[in-house]
């Protein structure tokens, strides 16, 4: 069927009572990478009305200003009449409907950027992030409505969570309100779909992309995963869930909805120790749909999709995720629990051996992630942690210390399932700062004052070896002190550039910069392998000079080495066997 015919029947559509908004996607000419939305209001008693743009992606904590992919607005009344809209801020335009009892509004997107998070669309398919692409009525998230997509001709295949209004009209779907509407990604093409069932729950994937994947391997073991993600929390709270997967160069990761994800990987993922690290992203995003999806903080649920949401719980949020999506593949038989520890052991040195964990408490990386976490620079690493994997050590460091007061009894696993049966099964809500800390205090058996002083607000190193000795696991700090650059470089022409600079490291000291040129050093000139070597070789103390190009402009600095202490542990599962540590690392 052409797609002015198919158009024009689901023009056809019946009404629904009270408010709602129908939205039609069609994209008459994808190599432009424009979708054309048209929204369809009835039901609205004002006046006049404002409609926005969401200027971020729930579950990405950037404002990433989707209203400048958007053109010119119209707008329309029932009878094709022009109605005045005019521009009232970055992303809202404000519409002056009169008594017109049906509004049509109608503008283009330009989607070109192919990630978890952004719409996408040319000849080969089409990807629809809701929120980037969506415009909802102010004060109106709560109408519902019908979303009709008109794919082009030489598409096939539309794959989204939003339920279809009926079986006769595939295309189209419905929506309980606006949250519901933009947390369903679509996509739209040729996709190789694939279903599976795995803890009573259908499984549906949507493959975009050529890739090295074996679907008989791919549904053995993604059925693994989600059937241990499931036992934690006892039970499965969707009846149908759909996987939209991107096979690409530069793959991005993914981005949790409430009933589907989007991973982004590299077509050639699914072999060898890339394939763990595929399955590690499959239960970090499944994960979600417990954990920040229905387990989460007031701000994360109903949005405020006009500025920043503001939470400092993100380390739960993200961290606990991150913990879990490595645990579990434990649990599910592809890690051991000597290859456990030994991530476990990465991550500890990771975050305690970084320059930025001494200054940014983990608290306040989740209010920093809108201006700091994805926009980083070259100073980051001296001035931000990632909340994802300090979150990971702290959620290791609760586990063990309930396992440890209880006994051997309960675990992690048993206070979210207690966050998941009170907020949302028995309430149906988020839960404040204040709230959360004192149902972890119930479960950990004691204050954590402390705790939150140290870990959460501060920037401590915790005694690892004090709680984790109780596991059978012996943690010994390898600290060294030694003579260190502090300066990381890269080759720009054969040359030596300065890429980052660590905090009151030697290299500060003698007044270098990122960007500069090292030219020369003690009269000789030097490349990149040059300099990694002579830095290599010098000891606290020593002298050299080196000749430096900034902005084109040649001068000497006296640079002397100095010493750098960085914390560093190793992690090792004792001989002896250990019942507290059999239950962590079942």
């Amino acid at each position: 069927m052409k797609m002015k015919a198919l158009l024009f029947s689901f023009l056809c559509i019946g009404m629904s009572y009270g408010q709602t908004v129908r939205y039609y996607l069609t994209m008459p000419k994808p190599q432009n990478h424009y979708y054309h939305v048209e929204m369809v209001l009835e039901g609205f008693n004002e006046k006049t009305l404002d409609v926005s743009l969401p200027v971020w992606a729930p579950g990405s904590y950037l404002v990433r200003e989707f209203a400048k992919n958007i053109n010119l607005v119209t707008a329309t009344d029932g009878s094709g009449k022009k109605i005045e809209i005019q521009k009232k801020k970055k992303n809202t335009w404000s519409i002056s409907k009169g008594k017109a009892k049906e509004i049509r509004i109608a503008y283009d997107v330009y989607a070109f950027e192919l990630t978890v998070r952004t719409s996408f669309l040319d000849l080969t398919h089409g990807y629809v992030s809701g929120s980037g692409v969506f415009m909802f009525v102010e004060n109106h998230l709560d109408a519902t409505g019908d979303l009709i997509v008109v794919p082009y001709e030489g598409f096939s295949e539309v794959s989204t969570a939003l339920p279809k209004k009926n079986k006769s009209k595939p295309y189209v779907f419905t929506y309980s309100d606006y949250d519901h509407l933009v947390d369903c990604p679509i996509e739209i093409g040729n996709q190789l779909i694939f279903d599976f069932n795995a803890s009573g729950v259908k499984h549906t994937v949507a493959m975009y992309g050529e890739g090295n994947f074996d679907i008989e391997t791919l549904v053995t073991d993604m059925t693994k995963v989600i059937e241990e993600e499931t036992k934690v929390f006892g039970q499965n709270p969707n009846k149908e869930y759909l996987f939209i997967i991107h096979n690409v160069v530069n793959g991005q990761g993914g981005l949790e909805h409430k009933n589907s994800t989007t991973l982004s990987v590299n077509r050639w993922t699914y072999g060898g120790a890339n394939y763990v690290k595929f399955l590690s992203l499959v239960a970090h995003e499944y994960f979600h749909l417990w954990n920040v999806k229905r387990i989460r903080p007031f701000e994360l649920g109903p949005f405020d999709y006009n500025q920043e949401n503001y939470t400092d719980l993100l380390w739960v949020m993200e961290g606990f995720t991150s913990y879990y999506d490595e645990l579990l593949l434990l649990r599910s038989g592809y890690y051991s629990q000597s290859e456990f520890i030994s991530k476990l052991e990465s991550s500890i040195n990771y975050v305690e051996g970084s320059v930025g964990s001494r200054v940014q408490p983990v608290a306040h990386a989740s209010y920093d992630a809108w201006i700091k976490a994805y926009r980083p620079n070259e100073n980051s690493a001296n001035t931000t942690m990632t909340y994802y994997t300090r979150g990971s050590i702290l959620a290791a460091f609760l586990d063990v210390m309930i396992i440890k007061n209880s006994k051997g009894q309960k675990g992690l696993d048993h206070f979210l399932q207690a966050l998941y049966q009170k907020f949302y099964l028995n309430q149906n809500r988020g839960f404040t700062s204040s709230e959360f800390k004192t149902e972890l205090e119930g479960f950990v058996g004691q204050n954590l004052d402390s705790f939150y002083d140290k870990y959460i607000d501060g920037t401590d190193i915790p005694a690892y070896d004090d709680l984790f000795s109780e596991m059978g696991v012996q943690v010994t700090d390898v600290t060294a002190t030694n003579a260190d650059f502090g300066a990381t470089l890269r080759s720009s022409g054969g040359n030596a550039v300065i890429s980052k600079i660590r905090s009151n490291s030697a290299a500060e000291d003698a007044g270098l910069s990122v960007n500069d040129e090292i030219i020369g050093c003690n009269g000789y000139r030097v490349t990149k392998s040059d300099i990694v070597g002579l830095m290599k070789s010098l000891e606290n103390g020593d002298e050299v000079d080196l000749l430096i190009s900034r902005d084109e402009i040649l001068f000497s600095v006296t640079f002397k080495m100095t010493n750098y202490t960085k914390p560093r542990f190793l992690l090792n599962v004792t001989n002896e066997e250990n019942k507290l540590r059999a239950y962590w690392l079942r």
